[in-house]
């Protein structure tokens, strides 16, 4: 249970669905992403922590490989975790989708708020997550934290063949652009229905309640709160991580 010393409005516990059933190929071959280490710590208990970290959050589920459940279960039982926090591990699916359906199915009836969080996204910082959830008890049906692009961007014609110049069809307004991360947040009923609508396959959760015509609003990301994807990504997260135990002294 949440020790929140603001006490919650009734009606909105809050559980976060992790899916970390993904082989992660663009980081190489050998384990999957989420059990890579950083820190000498694997990224899935670093994302888990970093759910648990919001005093909100008193569930987590961690949807693991179709065949890894017992394997994750070990890890998170190998790896301390906040004693206020339920922890909960169930086989995912093929997809990413059908992964986060696995999920919330497995969610307690009395959960109205649901986070989905990269297990990719392992430090996300705390003040994230709750601005997250804050913006869903204020009414929002789905809520993303976001970062502006520093980079311009182009639409282009893709190409016929890889390496090809590709036409570029149109230039974006750079300043209405922004780059989204996780964790994203829901009325676990607007979501519940997205999954049960939307078969198009989509490569974030928000997108399946735009497709309903519900609200989806932005709050600020954080630049920290980067996916780990390709080696260069750990190359960073590494550094960020030994910064913040020189920081926090641990």
């Amino acid at each position: 249970m949440s020790d929140d010393s603001r006490p919650s409005p009734a009606g909105t516990r809050t559980a976060a669905v992790i899916p970390a059933a993904g082989r992660g190929v663009r980081l190489g071959p050998g384990a999957p992403k989420a059990l890579r280490a950083l820190g000498g710590t694997p990224m899935l208990i670093h994302a888990v922590r970093a759910m648990a970290a919001s005093r909100a959050v008193s569930l987590v589920v961690v949807v693991a490989p179709p065949d890894g459940a017992p394997e994750v279960k070990s890890l998170l039982d190998a790896h301390a975790l906040p004693e206020r926090t339920d922890f909960v591990v169930v086989p995912g699916g093929d997809s990413r989708q059908e992964s986060v359906r696995l999920g919330l199915d497995a969610l307690p009836p009395d959960y109205d708020i649901v986070l989905v969080h990269d297990a990719a996204r392992p430090l996300v910082p705390v003040d994230t997550v709750d601005a997250v959830i804050e913006a869903v008890r204020e009414g929002a049906p789905a809520v993303v934290p976001a970062l502006p692009l520093a980079d311009t961007v182009k639409e282009v014609e893709p190409a016929a063949a890889p390496g090809e110049p590709e036409p570029v069809v149109a230039t974006p307004e750079r300043s209405r652009l922004r780059a989204v991360q996780t964790p994203q947040g829901f009325e676990r009923a607007a979501l519940v229905q997205a999954h049960e609508t939307v078969t198009d396959d989509v490569t974030d959760d928000a997108s399946m309640i735009e497709q309903l015509g519900l609200r989806v609003v932005v709050v600020p990301g954080h630049e920290e709160a980067f996916k780990v994807t390709r080696p260069l990504d750990l190359v960073l997260a590494e550094a960020v991580l030994a910064r913040r135990r020189l920081n926090d002294g641990f």
